[in-house]
């Protein structure tokens, strides 16, 4: 085999990888992606440019696997030590550190090939998407709120989906984005309550660990009603309809019941929670503002 052919993950390679970056879980971020880019695509003409969300989607996916990729190698021997973490792929050798490299650069280059086809102001400040990317995965070795890192990652999202579309800086992406990333900042919250004792035994930092599970749900329930207000409040910004305010009650509802079955002594259900309500919650208000930027003027 060639020296080229062997730097590209081969076909069992390429599925290790995608099981490594849990590549479905982009769900969580891209339905937040798709209503900046398709609001700012309603303000500023009323067509949806199928090309430039075709793009928006490849920065997006391109950009989480290549934080989830760089996020497992750095983290391999925190999750050797963690029974729940200790069969993901590169601590059973499934898959090389070397092959998720190359699959991480890959991703990244996808990831700034399209932001450069979009506009020369995406491409500028890409970087600072991918800055937050690397750090998160070490914020659990310096500060007890690695959670912070994380939210203020995803809140990239929404802000990139706008300036794919208007090459400009807006401030309503901007409080769309801190929804986004103050509400997956309150579920890790909820998600870090389970690894509690091993991060204790192994020095990993987080709010649960440092100041007990019941501070930690506390402050994910903190977090979802300030994701709450700031979803109201970018639907004040962007003059949004009917149905918009009706995926806000449906997200309001979806967040009540989270918090209903996630208990500080009771956290058996809480992948129901992470994954299903969460999961839930994204596609969910993604189907209402789609379906309220239609009924006003949004033309396919």
């Amino acid at each position: 085999m060639s020296s080229a052919s062997a730097a590209i993950p081969q076909p069992g390679r390429t599925k290790a990888f995608l099981r490594l970056v849990m590549i479905e879980h982009s769900v969580f971020a891209l339905p937040f992606a798709y209503i900046a880019t398709l609001t700012a695509m309603h303000q500023r003409d009323g067509e949806i440019h199928w090309g430039r969300l075709l793009l928006v989607t490849v920065c997006m996916v391109g950009l989480r696997t290549f934080a989830m990729a760089v996020n497992r190698i750095i983290d391999r021997e925190i999750d050797a030590r963690n029974p729940r973490t200790a069969h993901r792929e590169l601590v059973t050798g499934a898959m090389s550190v070397r092959h998720a490299w190359t699959g991480a650069l890959i991703a990244l280059a996808v990831f700034l090939g399209a932001a450069a086809l979009l506009n020369p102001l995406c491409l500028a400040l890409a970087p600072v998407a991918v800055i937050p990317m690397v750090v998160y995965p070490y914020g659990k070795r310096f500060t007890n709120f690695p959670q912070a890192i994380l939210g203020l990652a995803q809140a990239m999202g929404p802000i990139g989906g706008w300036l794919a579309v208007t090459g400009e800086w807006s401030w309503d992406a901007v409080i769309l984005g801190l929804a986004v990333g103050v509400w997956i900042g309150g579920f890790d919250l909820i998600y870090a309550c389970q690894d509690v004792e091993t991060d204790r035994e192994i020095g990993v930092k987080s709010v649960p660990a440092r100041f007990g599970i019941p501070a930690a749900i506390r402050g994910a329930r903190a977090c979802h009603t300030v994701t709450t207000a700031l979803f109201v409040w970018y639907a004040l910004a962007t003059g949004a309809g009917a149905f918009f305010w009706l995926g806000l009650l449906i997200v309001a509802g979806a967040f009540v019941y989270e918090h209903s079955i996630v208990r500080p002594h009771d956290l058996s259900r809480l992948n129901r929670a992470f994954f299903s309500v969460n999961g839930f919650i994204g596609i969910a208000l993604f189907v209402c503002a789609l379906l309220d930027l239609l009924v006003r003027g949004l033309t396919v």
